[in-house]
């Protein structure tokens, strides 16, 4: 048995790792800081070991491996003490490459926006169209209640993210992962604490599309230019999805339903039939058609395709219903990017065409606490009726790069929409409690845990 140890354990995929390498026979422990659900539950449910914070001590001296995370850098006294003993170290992508994919037929879901819901998607496919896969998550994907999944089978679903591997290796973590069937639904800027510009994501997604191999398969998502332009790059056949004319895998006439939203499927240009999925919005559509182009590949038949689609059961804090109080609707969702935020307050217009819109904000990724995405910002939340951004989580940026709340906020006034900063949690749920009223929908949007307040609201709506 091998005795490891991650440090930045808490981290969806660090934990989604441990519980891996633990259902694997590895003996396995960690560190990290700010542990909140989802992920610590799968650590606590998995029996791992967690330390919260950092320590020299955590380092023993059986130790075979430690796995060490992006979100660490040299002066972690746990990374220091690493380096100082000469223990054997790598990275997250590197471990989950050496130990899972070197054998697998290696189904990588990239780009800047969906990779989560079209991971679970598509192993989802896979699993109710016979296959018997593995999969490894960035959330918790309810139809198996974990964000990862063992398989027997030969293929291995994997979410690529283009976020760098670790202290020591700045190059995007999806460049380890050996894919055979690739997808890149689209390109925009992102990570801006380490791309300096569009050009440069571009440039890790095309060193991405040239390992897929001449027998492998890239999908590209046809309404994305960027993720269009990767083509030309291609030593692979190359299939695109989307709802542009043209796309291999077009859908069209969409419209929502009771259960989520129904769609026709042009197939190479010919009616393929009618489907479903249990999801809101166009984006949650073209996640839809890319996962049923990788299970096509994969061997699964269009008919199986369209019950399994049906029964798929969504991901955790994607748009996710968290409960109600007064008849107000309160709903979770990790948007942090300006397209991702517009996308789902999109989704949730088409399906409350009357009720009013409250946008909760927390700007608490690397990128959103940068005044870089101010004016996309404006214009993501303009279909909100109401719009509450909360303080910047990264506090510690200069003020002159630092986004201003504030700003953004005058922004909006000054278009005509209903928005105000309030800074903290308490005055969030106070202001809310105080102003929605029935048939009012909440979405509360961040990328962390926010301290609670999906919780903290339904208990005061519900008091």
């Amino acid at each position: 048995m091998k005795n490891v140890h991650l440090i930045g354990v808490c981290g969806t995929a660090m934990a989604t790792l441990a519980a891996m390498l633990k259902r694997r026979g590895y003996k396995v422990a960690g560190s990290d800081q700010n542990m909140y659900p989802p992920m610590s539950d799968l650590l606590v449910a998995e029996g791992i070991r967690t330390f919260e914070g950092f320590a020299p001590e955590h380092i023993t001296s059986d130790l075979d491996l430690v796995i060490v995370g992006n979100a660490i850098s040299r002066g972690n006294p746990e990374l220091e003490e690493v380096l100082d003993r000469k223990i054997r170290y790598c990275s997250l992508p590197e471990m989950v490459r050496d130990e899972f994919l070197w054998g697998a037929r290696s189904i990588v879901i990239a780009g800047t926006h969906g990779k989560t819901t079209t991971t679970s998607l598509a192993a989802w496919l896979l699993v109710d169209g016979g296959a018997d896969p593995s999969a490894l998550i960035g959330g918790v994907a309810a139809n198996f209640d974990a964000s990862f999944r063992l398989g027997s089978g030969r293929d291995f679903v994997i979410e690529g993210d283009e976020y760098d591997s670790a202290f020591f290796d700045k190059t995007a973590k999806f460049l380890k992962y050996l894919p055979d069937i690739a997808v890149v639904a689209n390109v925009e800027f992102d990570h801006a604490d380490i791309y300096p510009d569009l050009a440069a994501v571009l440039l890790a997604f095309r060193r991405f599309v040239n390992l897929v191999p001449r027998s492998g398969l890239l999908v590209l998502g046809a309404d994305s230019d960027q993720a269009m332009s990767l083509k030309a790059g291609a030593r692979c056949r190359v299939e695109t999805f989307g709802l542009s004319d043209g796309a291999d895998w077009q859908g069209c006439d969409l419209a929502v339903t009771s259960t989520g939203t129904a769609f026709r499927l042009r197939k190479n240009g010919r009616l393929a039939g009618e489907f479903e999925v249990p999801l809101l919005g166009a984006h949650n559509v073209r996640n839809a058609l890319a996962a049923m182009a990788v299970a096509t590949a994969a061997g699964v038949s269009l008919d199986r395709l369209r019950p399994a689609l049906r029964r798929f059961q969504g991901v955790k804090r994607r748009l996710e219903f968290r409960g109600a109080g007064r008849g107000v609707l309160v709903y979770d969702d990790f948007a942090h990017h300006p397209t991702a935020i517009a996308e789902t307050l999109g989704a949730l217009r088409l399906g409350n065409p009357k009720g009013r819109i409250w946008a909760i904000f927390e700007p608490r990724s690397a990128t959103s606490c940068l005044k870089v995405f101010h004016r996309e910002f404006v214009e993501a939340f303009s279909p909100a009726d109401e719009t509450i951004i909360a303080a910047v989580f990264r506090s510690q940026i200069p003020e002159e790069r630092r986004l201003s709340p504030e700003e953004v906020v005058a922004d909006l006034r000054r278009a005509g929409r209903q928005a105000r900063y309030v800074p903290g949690v308490p005055e969030i749920v106070e202001v809310v409690v105080r102003e929605a009223r029935a048939g009012d929908v909440v979405v509360i949007m961040s990328n962390g845990g926010f301290d609670r307040i999906h919780d903290k609201l339904l208990d005061a709506l519900n008091d």
